[in-house]
């Protein structure tokens, strides 16, 4: 709830940026990018011997499960922060992730936890038709228990 009025205080600030000859760059909540790059230096320690291209099974409610769903829920809330961004925002939020290399960094650890073929548990069919649930195709209840 709180990430989208966060950058509503940036935009006060946003005037303040002057015609500067180097990129500009604003970083998203300082808390939030100190988590995230925690989280990458643990998740890049847990997947560094996988290549992209092959994936890792993560066991449930295991240590490194626990990791991999914080980050991805780090993500989701950095995702919720940039939609309530104005575009003038966006655009220097973009820069520092691009400095920081994070989102090449999601790309990387999210082709090596995707699944090759992400059918829904629980089907009969290995080999995918157009009418096997996957989950690209279904809504994916994250509901906490």
């Amino acid at each position: 709830r709180l990430m989208p009025e966060l950058p509503k205080f940036d935009d006060e600030d946003l005037k303040s940026y002057g015609d500067e000859e180097e990129e500009l760059a604003l970083s998203p909540p300082a808390a939030l990018m100190s988590i995230l790059s925690t989280q990458e230096l643990l998740l890049e320690n847990i997947l560094e011997c996988i290549p992209v291209g092959k994936f890792e099974v993560i066991q449930p409610l295991s240590d490194e499960f626990c990791l991999v769903l914080g980050y991805l829920l780090t993500w989701k809330l950095t995702l919720a922060f940039f939609k309530a961004a104005s575009s003038q925002l966006r655009v220097l939020y973009s820069q520092y992730l691009r400095r920081t290399k994070s989102l090449n960094k999601l790309l990387y650890h999210l082709f090596r936890l995707m699944p090759e073929n992400p059918v829904f548990p629980g089907q009969t069919s290995e080999v995918p038709n157009k009418d096997t649930k996957t989950f690209f195709t279904e809504e994916l209840r994250l509901d906490v228990k």
